[in-house]
């Protein structure tokens, strides 16, 4: 019965390794669409006088 403990061990660090990649990809998609966000100006700045 070693062949399966050891392979539970392997499904056991194969779905961590797989959280951890989620948790990455998820930091990185945030921090890029924090980058974008402050790289954009909310509103355009001088509205007021190309409307008058």
């Amino acid at each position: 019965m070693a062949g399966q403990d050891s392979k539970m061990t392997r499904e056991e660090r194969l779905a961590a390794q797989l959280r951890e990649n989620l948790r990455r990809r998820k930091a990185q998609a945030r921090a890029q669409s924090r980058a974008q966000a402050s790289a954009k100006p909310a509103a355009p700045l001088h509205n007021d006088e190309s409307s008058g």
